[in-house]
C-alpha cells in the first residue's frame, strides 16, 4: 500500500514536470550548456597576448628579435609606438599586456660584441597570466644570442603586481562578480514575489505609472546594492590589505553607477517572469555565470576563442572590473577609464527603459 501511495505520487510529480518546458530545459539542457561554457572559457593557456614594441633602433637585429616574439604564437602585435610614454599608457589603460622596449644602438652593440640592454614590460594585473608570459619573454630573449651569439641583455619585469600576489587581483574582481550575483537576484525577487502573492494588483489600480513603480522598486535595492558595495570594498582594502593605488572616491562613483545597473538587470528579469523560483534561476543564468566565467575574473578574455570574446563583451560585469582593477592596481583615473564607464552608463539606460517597456507590455 505505501509503495503504492508513493508510485502514484511520483507519476503526478512526472506529469507535473513534463508539463513544465522550464524545468524540463533547466534540467536536461543547462547542464550541458554550463560544461560547454566552462570548457570553453577556463583555459590555462595563453596565446596572442597583446604586445605593443617600441622599436627605436629599426635595424635589422631589432626587427628579427620582433619577430621572434610574434612568430611565438604567445604574442600578438597590436601597437609599434616610436614614444614609450605611448607603450605605458596601454599598459596603464589594460590596452596590452606586455610591451618590448628595443633602444637606440641596439644592433650597434651588438655588432661590437657589448651587452645590448632590452626591456620587457608584462602586466601584473592577472598575476598567472603574468607569470606565463614573464616565462615566454624570457624564454624568447634568453633563446635570441644562443642562436645568433649576440650578447644580448634582457631586463623582464612585471608592473602593477610584481610579487605577482594573486589576492591583489582577485579582490577588486570580485568587488565586480559580488555585485552581478546578488542586487539582481534580490530585486527579481521581490518584483516576483509580488505577482505570486497578487500585490501587484494593487499597482494596477493606483495612479502610480509604469516608470514610477519601476524606479520606486529600483531606489531601496540600488542602496542596498551600494551598501553591499562599501562592505565588500571596505573588506577588500582593510582585511586583506589590497593596496589602492588609485582614487578611492572614483571607484565608489563608479561602483555606484554599477550597482544601478545591476538591479535594473533584476528589474528586466522580474518582467520575464511570473513565480519566484523562475526569477532565481534566470537571474542566476544571466548574471552569476556570466560575471565569473566571461568578465575577466579568473582568465583574461583574450586567452578565449573569438566568439567567446564577443560574447563577453554584452556584459557590464567586464567593463567595471576592468575599471575596478584599473584604479585599485594601476592608479587609473577617469582619463585611462572613461570608456568602460560610459558603456556602464548606456547600458544602464537601455537596461531600465527596456525594463519599464517591458512591465508596461505585460499589464497593458
Amino acid at each position: 500500500m505505501k509503495l503504492r501511495r508513493m508510485f502514484a505520487f511520483s507519476r503526478k510529480e512526472v506529469l507535473e514536470i513534463s508539463r513544465d518546458p522550464f524545468t524540463l530545459w533547466v534540467a536536461i539542457f543547462m547542464p550541458l550548456v554550463m560544461l560547454f561554457l566552462f570548457a570553453y572559457a577556463i583555459s590555462l593557456d595563453v596565446e596572442n597576448a597583446p604586445l605593443v614594441v617600441v622599436d627605436q633602433d629599426k635595424s635589422a637585429a631589432s626587427r628579427e628579435l620582433q619577430a621572434r616574439f610574434l612568430n611565438s604564437g604567445y604574442f600578438m602585435l597590436t601597437d609599434a609606438p616610436q614614444d614609450a610614454r605611448v607603450a605605458e599608457h596601454a599598459l596603464m589603460r589594460g590596452e596590452t599586456r606586455a610591451a618590448l622596449f628595443i633602444p637606440n644602438g641596439f644592433a650597434r652593440r651588438l655588432s661590437r660584441g657589448e651587452p645590448a640592454p632590452v626591456q620587457l614590460i608584462v602586466d601584473g594585473t592577472y598575476a598567472t597570466t603574468a607569470s606565463i608570459l614573464s616565462a615566454y619573454g624570457r624564454a624568447i630573449l634568453y633563446a635570441f644570442p644562443g642562436e645568433l651569439r649576440l650578447p644580448i641583455q634582457p631586463e623582464v619585469r612585471v608592473w602593477y603586481n610584481p610579487q605577482l600576489r594573486s589576492r591583489d587581483f582577485i579582490v577588486p574582481g570580485l568587488f565586480a562578480v559580488i555585485l552581478m550575483a546578488f542586487p539582481p537576484l534580490l530585486t527579481a525577487l521581490a518584483v516576483a514575489r509580488e505577482k505570486e502573492l497578487g500585490t501587484i494588483a494593487q499597482i494596477y489600480a493606483s495612479p502610480m505609472t509604469k516608470g514610477e513603480f519601476i524606479a520606486g522598486k529600483l531606489l531601496p535595492y540600488a542602496v542596498l546594492a551600494f551598501l553591499e558595495l562599501l562592505i565588500v570594498v571596505g573588506g577588500g582594502l582593510l582585511w586583506f590589505s589590497v593596496p589602492i593605488r588609485g582614487s578611492l572616491l572614483l571607484l565608489i562613483v563608479v561602483g555606484l553607477l554599477y550597482v544601478v545597473c545591476t538591479v535594473s538587470i533584476g528589474l528586466l528579469v522580474s518582467t520575464l517572469v511570473r513565480t519566484q523560483l523562475a526569477a532565481m534561476l534566470v537571474a542566476l543564468i544571466v548574471t552569476l555565470m556570466p560575471a565569473f566565467l566571461f568578465s575577466g575574473f579568473v582568465y583574461p578574455i583574450f586567452t578565449m576563442p573569438a566568439a567567446f570574446q564577443t560574447y563577453a563583451s554584452a556584459f557590464p560585469t567586464r567593463y567595471f572590473l576592468e575599471a575596478s582593477r584599473g584604479i585599485v592596481l594601476r592608479g587609473a583615473g577617469l582619463k585611462e577609464i572613461w570608456f568602460y564607464v560610459a558603456i556602464i552608463a548606456a547600458y544602464t539606460a537601455v537596461v531600465f527603459l527596456l525594463a519599464a517597456w517591458r512591465f508596461r507590455k505585460r499589464i497593458g
